[in-house]
This record gives structure tokens, sequence and C-alpha cells, in this order.
């Protein structure tokens, strides 16, 4: 490959990665620090899948540990460390939300807020990690 289309590659994994840490960072920011997990937990995942399979101390558990996993897995993309384990971490959340929504309501629309982080997510899944230039990741790399 070129060192333009290696070029644009790299932009394309900053402009990707910055876009997607940011929405998992400020989410997970406002969940850990304004609204606290506790509450969260309380309002979106106990309150509201009371009535469904799911047992309460899942419900209180994931409702903790994902603002958590939010907010340390968008400084970790922002940042450019263990790139790939975050992306694999964030796929998860992504299944987990998707499937509370749909539990909820079978035609949630997804495309508001799932479905942009996912096009994000599989853009530097399918992009080389080679490419990824400017991250602590490629830092690493190169200092070994």
């Amino acid at each position: 490959m070129n060192d333009t289309a290696n070029t644009g590659n790299a932009k394309a994994i900053l402009f990707a990665r910055g876009i997607l840490g940011l929405l998992f960072f400020m989410v997970g920011w406002y969940k850990v620090f304004d609204l606290g997990a506790m509450q969260h937990a309380e309002q979106l995942f106990v309150e509201g899948y009371r009535e469904t399979w799911i047992p309460a101390w899942l419900l209180w558990g994931l409702g903790v540990v994902i603002p958590f996993i939010e907010l340390a897995s968008g400084a970790l993309l922002l940042a450019g460390w263990r790139v790939r384990e975050v992306l694999w971490a964030v796929g998860g959340l992504l299944l987990v939300v998707t499937y509370g929504h749909l539990l909820k309501e079978p035609f949630f629309d997804i495309t508001t807020h799932i479905f942009p982080r996912a096009i994000f997510l599989l853009i530097l899944l399918v992009l080389p990690r080679s490419s990824d230039r400017w991250s602590v990741d490629a830092w690493l790399e190169g200092s070994r």
C-alpha cells in the first residue's frame, strides 16, 4: 500500500476513534459523575426492566458497571491504547444495549445512537491496525 493510502487510513482511523471515543467517554462521564452509577442502575435498568425475565441482581450489576466501561472505553479509544480489546468491549456493550432496547420495544429505532456507534466500530475493526499511526498503541509498538 502506498504512503498516500496509509495516510488516508491513518486519518480515517484517528477520526473514527476520536468520534467513537468521545461518544462513549462523554456518556460515561455523565452517567458516572453527573447522574451517578447507582442512580443510572436504578432508573434505567432496575426500574426500566423490572417486568422482564432479567433478574434484579443482573440489572443492578449491569447498570452500575456499564457507565464505568463506557467512560474507560472512551478514554482508551481517545488515547489509542489497547484499541482492539476496547473495540470488542464496545461491541459487547452495543449488543447488550441493543438487546435491552429491543426487549422493551421490538421495533426500537436503532438509528439514533446504536447505529452510528456501530458504524464507527466497524470502520475501526476493518481498517488495518498498522495504519493507526497516531495512538499510544503505535508509539508502544515503535518503541519495542
